[in-house]
């Protein structure tokens, strides 16, 4: 099952090329998802918001225990980061990506 993860953070004052810089800095956190593709958006007409995609493979065993790896320490030390180095609340949801065929 493939699957996107999305972090939403405001930052008033964030330059974009930091922000790029801390999402390469936190790419090792990826690999703890199977992490296949990462993007990172701006919105235009909010230059202060940014969408982190990363979408990855979920084994059907992953799926089924979602409430207990969101509870994972290594998830929310992954979480941690992205709120120290950006200094802004994060909105985390999960997308099943329906553009590909299984």
């Amino acid at each position: 099952m493939r699957r996107v993860l999305v972090l939403k953070v405001t930052l008033p004052s964030a330059d974009p090329a930091y922000v790029r810089t801390v999402v390469q800095a936190t790419a090792p956190f990826y690999s703890l998802l199977g992490g296949t593709s990462i993007r990172l958006l701006r919105n235009v007409d909010d230059p202060a918001q940014f969408i982190q995609e990363i979408a990855y493979e979920a084994p059907e065993a992953l799926e089924l225990s979602r409430q207990r790896i969101a509870s994972d320490l290594r998830i929310q030390s992954f979480l941690q980061a992205w709120r120290q180095m950006l200094g802004g609340a994060i909105e985390v949801e999960v997308y099943e990506d329906l553009t590909a065929a299984s």
